[in-house]
């Protein structure tokens, strides 16, 4: 038994949720083999040697996964796969692309967002947004999971010595094509990796009142997040979404500003180990979830907490 797992990277380094799914892929059992599919990509291949628990890497450096187009990344997948009990890759934006495709052509159902694993073939996954924890068992000879990062432990990224082996496979699909991209660059921590998040809802009344969080964060070394309905309003861009549709965290410290708490947002955030609510409504939902709860009005006290860090 042997489980292969999509490596997250931008060929350079390995991204944070594949350490994640390293974890989930050891506990499972057997093998741990990572699939390093870019262009120019030997770096990140060699990072994911490293990692504690890999067994085994597989490089395939070629143009037609420069982009990692999930058309190309899929075929590949799909070819290697058949070696392998489990194909496991982080449920990320990339990996929800790239999976389900692979699922397809593997004619075999996927499992999506486990949190846990109980045995190789039994999982736990959050279900009606996270309000319920399913405990699902797979009969499928190929079992194609999708590994929510919150849920494991990250793996030591230094410690393993595994084997970088080149794979000669190139697919292309010949039906996409890379024509462009724009990248969201800030000086702050990744939102999906960061050890302190502050995020603002609708209660902010507008983008330009983020400045007092992204103040607030830029002290705290923190990622600036948000609810949905601040980014639906059009306070700010929607790649700052935390929740069941944007970006699943669980840091140390999340502080919620302005948010109510929709069941939506909270599937999102709660998995963190203290949350901090400031909200003018003491009967909002986000109190619920909060380990600290101020009941007022934000933009009296986030100044304050300003003047404190």
């Amino acid at each position: 038994m042997a489980t292969l797992i999509i490596a997250e990277h931008d060929n350079a380094s390995i991204k944070g949720a594949t350490l994640n799914t390293v974890t989930a892929a050891v506990a499972i059992g057997g093998d741990v083999h990572v699939l390093v599919a870019g262009e120019g990509c030997q770096a990140a291949a060699d990072a994911a040697a490293k990692i504690a628990g890999v067994s085994k890497v597989l490089l395939a450096d070629n143009a037609a996964y420069g982009h990692q187009l999930a058309e190309n990344v899929s075929l590949l997948v799909a070819e290697l796969g058949k070696s392998y009990s489990h194909i496991l890759v982080p449920a990320t934006t990339r990996g929800k692309n790239v999976l389900p495709r692979v699922a397809a052509l593997l004619d075999a159902s996927q499992i999506s967002e486990i949190s846990a694993v109980i045995s190789a073939d039994t999982f736990e996954r959050p279900i009606y947004a996270g309000n319920a924890i399913a405990t699902v068992q797979s009969t499928e000879d190929i079992k194609v999971i999708t590994v929510r990062p919150t849920g494991f432990d990250a793996a030591a990224a230094e410690g393993g010595s595994a084997a970088v082996e080149a794979v000669g496979s190139v697919q292309d699909a010949g039906v996409s094509s890379f024509v462009g991209e724009e990248l969201a660059k800030s000086d702050r921590p990744e939102l999906a990796g960061a050890k302190i998040v502050v995020s603002g809802g609708r209660g902010m009344g507008n983008g330009e009142n983020f400045d007092l969080l992204y103040t607030l964060a830029d002290k705290l070394g923190a990622a600036v997040g948000a609810s949905r309905a601040a980014v639906d309003a059009g306070f700010v861009p929607n790649d700052m979404q935390v929740g069941q549709t944007g970006k699943v965290v669980a840091p140390a410290l999340y502080i919620a500003v302005g948010i109510s708490g929709a069941i939506q947002h909270l599937a999102g955030m709660k998995d963190s180990k203290v949350i901090v609510a400031i909200n003018k409504d003491e009967e909002a939902p986000i109190f619920s979830v909060a380990d600290y709860g101020i009941v007022g009005d934000l933009f009296d006290i986030v100044p304050q907490l300003d003047k404190l860090v």
